[in-house]
């Protein structure tokens, strides 16, 4: 017996593959928790795009949706995003001046195929976001200052409702050229409001009138003024109602705003600010002696122009003058007060988390 012992353990014939096979355990379970590693950061990742998408989604829904439906939302979106498992509304709250903040999680117990060896039937995967919107603009102040020229022109105020494809009509500033023949040219301007009614007809409201005229004896309380050509004038403002601020536009359920700015006797005759075109005849700034030509080739965003609880500056050059040319060449000019507040609009949402 001890003679075949010793024969086998000198022996250097026989397979090796059993301990071949044997060694291969170790090597197809690592390779194995390594493909199931792999699907998991995978799966991660593809929840946390899938979260933070629908996330910033609810942030744009109604301010009077609950938070049950909120949660339906976000679970949904969160789906609909290719995300796996489940999505909790941690928190969600609209500040006083308007502000949302929101944080939101998702957990998926992602089953394994390789891990199942070591009885690991699931992974748990989570992620986490958080959101922060700001205060949109939600009212826009329009205030005629001053108009002149020997062409009549009419500026409208188009915006476009969430979910809605074509723009309306909000406002008008009309001017009519008063044939007073001196070289800048005044006239009559008249701003209107447009808004619809419960039975959806179209109602157009007057609240101010400015006439400018050229002379030297203007109405008491009114500045007798001077432009460049040396030409004397003043201009009488009359506000409807007597105490209107301007034309206090409703924006809270825009979409999208621009400026089309028509001038029957000019070439082009209709200049748009959302179109790189013609946008660079618009000027805007922060002040009336700050005013900066929009940049030839770009669109004016006109929510991002009107800041929240400031007045703002803006004018045109109605085409009579080549641009880019100085502000002052402008003959359309008129100020812009913001009012912020919760907005729909998707633009100001941040991610925090």
């Amino acid at each position: 017996m001890l003679k075949v012992a010793g024969g086998f353990a000198r022996s250097r014939g026989g397979s090796m593959m059993p301990l071949f096979f044997l060694s291969l355990v170790p090597l197809i379970t690592a390779v194995g928790f390594s493909v199931d590693y792999t699907d998991a950061v995978q799966t991660r990742s593809n929840m946390q795009e899938a979260l933070d998408a629908a996330t910033l989604a609810i942030t744009t829904l109604p301010p009077a949706t609950t938070l049950s439906a909120r949660q339906q939302a976000l679970q949904d979106n969160f789906t609909a995003n290719n995300g796996e498992g489940t999505t909790t509304l941690v928190n969600y709250n609209v500040a006083a001046d308007g502000s949302v903040t929101a944080q939101t999680s998702a957990s998926y117990a992602m089953p394994t195929d390789f891990m199942t060896i070591a009885r690991i039937n699931t992974v748990p995967v989570a992620v986490t976001s958080g959101v922060h919107k700001a205060p949109g603009l939600v009212q826009a102040t329009f205030k005629v200052s001053g108009v002149s020229g020997w062409w009549s022109k009419t500026m409208t105020l188009y915006g476009t409702q969430f979910g809605a494809t074509v723009a309306k009509p909000l406002m008008t500033i009309a001017y009519t050229y008063g044939n007073t023949k001196d070289p800048k040219g005044y006239g009559t301007t008249i701003v209107n409001a447009i808004t619809t009614n419960s039975s959806g007809q179209t109602v157009t409201t007057m609240v101010q009138k400015q006439v400018c005229s050229v002379g030297n004896n203007p109405p008491n309380g009114v500045t007798l003024q001077q432009d460049s050509f040396g030409t004397n004038y003043y201009c009488v403002d009359t506000m409807y109602p007597a105490n209107s601020a301007g034309a206090a536009i409703d924006v809270s359920q825009m979409g999208g705003l621009y400026l089309q700015m028509n001038v029957p006797s000019g070439n082009p005759q209709n200049l748009y600010s959302n179109d790189p075109a013609t946008s660079n005849r618009l000027y805007s700034g922060a002040a009336a002696n700050k005013l900066v030509e929009t940049t030839t080739g770009q669109t004016v965003d006109i929510f991002s122009i009107v800041p929240c609880g400031q007045t703002s500056y803006q004018a045109w050059e109605d085409g009579g003058t080549t641009v880019p040319a100085a502000p002052s060449n402008a003959d359309f000019f008129y100020n812009v007060t913001g009012k912020c507040d919760f907005n729909q609009r998707p633009s100001l949402t941040a991610l925090t988390q």
